[in-house]
């Protein structure tokens, strides 16, 4: 298995060497490497088996060091990053020459952030070059908000893990640009949209999936646990699930089942708080994947702020079974 330390040295040592390692954010746990060496790129496609054709983000610990990956810096993207960054909020730019197609699916535009985590901020300064860091989990499963997690997945695969303890938001970064002067949510994640538009006015939202992405996380199926995921009204689904002899598991917002195992449930906040259950999200989808249950079953939260986007990583993960 990997290595896992908080020694920024020795991550930088292997990034350096072209080797990629496992890196916290506040959304979920990276996997990272150089992002200006086709080599390294490579192989962060491998190790996840990711298709070529979903483009990546790139990280880099301030501003400053995004203006030399992009040819252009409209003003009110440029807002967001000064009122967000580092933060979970990731943005489409048109891209330099320095970065490579692969990075960007042949797209013309760029995703990047800051990441809002001290230990991979730290990294980020001792390197001389961003780092590509797609979720460091097998493509289409769920991503990794803890050290565990990359580890089971990837870790004989990679030599070096960063710890840096449970991801704060648990979501993935909101990916924002613009079409013409409006400006657009390509994805929707740990930034609530409420808070861009308090900063730019009112947004579009294109979070549609597709099979052809025009930003990273549009897949139509993802997010997915392994097992057959279903998502709706849990009242009806559960005894009509345990009445067909189902190994029933409960992803809920805040309920609870006298008929299934205290095992088999995940409640995502008791207190109904949406921060809390963005939070625990890909956790409890993991928990009941690993669990002696044959179906998971799941509800939608209210649509409201950070619930859009647990709503959209729900619907992903029932888009269908990945097997």
């Amino acid at each position: 298995m990997a290595e896992v330390g908080v020694n920024i040295e020795r991550a930088a040592a292997y990034l350096n060497q072209g080797q990629l390692v496992a890196i916290p954010t506040e959304t979920v746990y990276g996997l990272a490497g150089n992002a200006l060496d086709i080599k390294a790129v490579s192989s962060i496609f491998e190790t996840k088996n990711r298709p070529t054709f979903d483009p990546l983000i790139l990280h880099a610990d301030s501003l400053e060091r995004i203006y030399p990956l992009v040819s252009s810096f409209p003003e009110k993207l440029k807002r967001l990053a000064q009122a967000f960054w580092p933060g979970p909020l990731t943005l489409l730019l048109p891209r330099k020459e320095i970065i490579s197609d692969l990075v960007t699916s042949g797209l013309d535009r760029v995703a990047v952030r800051v990441p809002n985590h001290p230990l991979t901020l730290a990294l980020l300064a001792q390197l001389e070059f961003p780092l590509a860091a797609p979720s460091a989990n097998p493509f289409g499963y769920i991503s990794p908000t803890q050290v565990g997690h990359v580890d089971a997945q990837l870790g004989t695969q990679i030599p070096y893990i960063l710890d840096g303890g449970a991801c704060a938001v648990g979501l993935e970064s909101t990916i924002v640009g613009m079409e013409g002067e409006q400006v657009v949510i390509y994805r929707l994640g740990g930034l609530d949209i409420s808070k861009i538009e308090a900063v730019v006015g009112q947004v579009t939202v294109q979070a549609h999936s597709s099979s052809n992405p025009s930003a990273p996380g549009q897949l139509a199926s993802h997010y997915a646990p392994r097992k057959p995921f279903l998502l709706g009204n849990l009242v009806e689904l559960v005894p009509k699930m345990i009445q067909q002899g189902k190994e029933v598991g409960v992803l809920s917002f805040n309920s609870h089942f006298s008929t299934i195992p205290s095992d088999r449930q995940v409640a995502l906040s008791a207190t109904q708080d949406l921060q809390e259950a963005a939070q625990r999200l890909f956790m409890g989808m993991r928990l009941l994947d690993e669990s002696t249950a044959s179906v998971i079953l799941a509800e939608l939260v209210p649509e409201i702020g950070l619930g859009r986007a647990i709503n959209d990583r729900l619907k992903r993960a029932a888009a269908q079974p990945i097997h």
